[in-house]
Formats: C-alpha cells, structure tokens, sequence
C-alpha cells in the first residue's frame, strides 16, 4: 500500500503541485518543521554552553523533532487508513512532501530569466541557492542552477519519494524533518558546529540510499534522452567523492558528465568564501540551453523513478 501511496502522491504532486493559496492560509509541512526547529535552536542553542553540552542539547533537539514528525505522521496515517478510501487521502497529503512540480519550474525559471538578461537570471537563481549570486557571471548562474537542479532531485524528490514508498507517511514526514534541520542548522558554523552535529550527520545517513540512486537515475536518463551517460556514469564514480558532502556530489556529478559541464568550483556565502571542488571535466561556460538540457534530463529521471515505484506497487499488491 505504501507504494502505491507514493505513486498517487507523485501523479499529485507532478499535476498540481502545492497551491499558493493553500501555502498563504496555512503554511507547508518544511515552514512547521522549521518553526519547531526555531524554537529549538533558539532555547537551546546558548552561547554560554560548552561545547559538550550544545552538542548533547543538538541531539535532544533533533530526538525531538524525529518524535514529532514520526508521531504526527503515525496518527495521520491510521486516521486516514480507518476511512473509505482513505489511503487517497493519505497520498494528497503525501503529496506535499514532494517538489516535482517546483523544482522544475523554479529551474526553469532561471533559464527563462537568464535568457532575458544577466540580471533577470541572478534574480531567478537567488531564489534557490544560498549563495551570493552578485557576481555571477551568466555561467555562474547556469552552473548554480543546474548544481541545484541535481542536488534537489535527490533531497527533494528521490530521498522522500523513498522514504514514502519505504516507510509510509511517518516516515517521509521524518526524512523531511531532518532534511530541514539540516538545511537549517547543519552548519560548520560557529553558532551551529556543535548544536547542528546531529542534524548534519543524520541528514548524510539518511541521504546515502537516495543520492546514489539519484545519481542512476541520471544516467539512465541521459542514455534515454541522448546525453552522455558514460559520462554522466564515469564522471559521477571519479568526482563524486571530491564534494565536500558524502552525498551531494553524486547526483551534482552525474549531471556534470550527462551535459559534458564542469560544475562546483569556488563560490561565495556572503563575504565567506567556499574553495569547492570542481566535478567533471567539460565546459564552465555554461548556457541557459544547457540548464533546459538539464531539465530534460530531470524529466526524463522522474520517469524512471516513476517505472521504479510502479513496479514496486505492482509487486506489492501480489
């Protein structure tokens, strides 16, 4: 049942996303997640504390979220499964755990907005990643989006569709939880090195499946879209391991080699600057044609995982 949940919540999510409307009048799960991790972080987190001690308080803080995500997802589930049809129910709330729908149309939006002008593509691609994107240059910027293309395929597509076809709604609702924490406070940053720790590291284990998966995806998909999937194979098994994370440089990777791109590199988080390493060996001179050829790729990803899942169901219900 679980499967075929996660396969009517992806239809869901790939048709109609989550509405605007419905974010404005009562947020999104990521926005509660985070409101909790706040909370946390800002009674918890004391400068005054030893090092020790913030990092044994960062692990009660994210025992305590994984408590309520997987409580809250609990309950949810046997309330909706006790209903007539209520594993439908079950897969539109599912639904919101996935980013489909917005990823691709966040991507595209920087192609389309660095197709128009320099400035319009930095305005695009600030709205997705973390870094200063001042002083992109038009490579720059279709390097990011691309980069950020790969890696929210893996942690907002691949790792919680998973999670859901695995585990069922609580444990999506856990995936997504850490995933926040550690987008939030999985810093090496003074504040959070200590307190995020375990937000961090969880975040890596929970993510070894899915980015490596990911990263198959991608090949299957070049192969199936014309692409480089040798490259995208060879370049994702030689570079992988260079990124600073265990997990990101493999789908980051794969695309590189798919779109025969040079991706990572140095970049800069507002006045700190990030010797990242570079993955693959092709062009730095990257397009906004290049970001829709990474787009076609992502589509054609989401239909293999889509088989994948659909096999599963299908065995399941055996």
């Amino acid at each position: 049942m679980t499967t075929a949940t996660a396969l009517l919540a992806l239809a869901i999510e790939a048709s109609a996303g989550y509405p605007d409307p419905l974010f404005r009048r009562v947020g999104h799960p990521v926005t509660w997640a985070g409101a909790l991790i706040s909370a946390l972080d800002k009674r918890l987190n004391l400068e005054g504390d030893s090092f020790a001690l913030r990092r044994a308080k960062g692990i009660a803080a994210l025992v305590a979220l994984a408590a309520t995500a997987l409580v809250a997802g609990s309950l949810i589930d046997s309330v909706a499964l006790s209903l007539p049809y209520g594993w439908i129910a079950l897969a539109v709330l599912s639904s919101s755990l996935l980013a489909q729908r917005s990823l691709y149309a966040h991507v595209a939006d920087v192609a389309r907005g660095l197709s128009r002008s320099l400035d319009d593509g930095r305005q695009e691609v600030g709205k997705i990643v973390g870094r200063d994107v001042s002083l992109l240059d038009e490579a720059g910027v279709a390097r990011a989006a691309i980069e950020s293309l790969a890696e929210n395929f893996s942690d907002g597509v691949v790792a919680p569709a998973l999670f859901l076809a695995l585990f069922g709604l609580p444990g999506a609702l856990l995936y997504k939880a850490v995933n926040t924490a550690d987008s939030m406070i999985g810093h090496r940053s003074p504040r959070y090195l200590a307190f995020g720790w375990a937000a961090a590291r969880c975040d890596d284990v929970f993510n070894l499946i899915p980015a490596r998966m990911a990263a198959g995806l991608i090949v299957a998909a070049a192969w199936a879209t014309g692409a480089s999937a040798q490259g995208a194979y060879e370049t994702a098994l030689r570079d992988a391991s260079k990124h600073a994370s265990p997990n990101a440089g493999w789908p980051e990777a794969a695309m590189a080699g798919a779109l025969g791109l040079s991706l990572g590199g140095p970049r800069s988080y507002h006045e700190l600057e990030i010797s990242g390493a570079t993955l693959g060996t092709g062009r730095r001179e990257a397009t906004a044609d290049d970001i829709f050829r990474g787009l076609t790729i992502y589509k054609a990803a989401l239909a293999v995982l889509w088989l994948i899942i659909v096999v599963g169901a299908l065995a399941g219900a055996r």
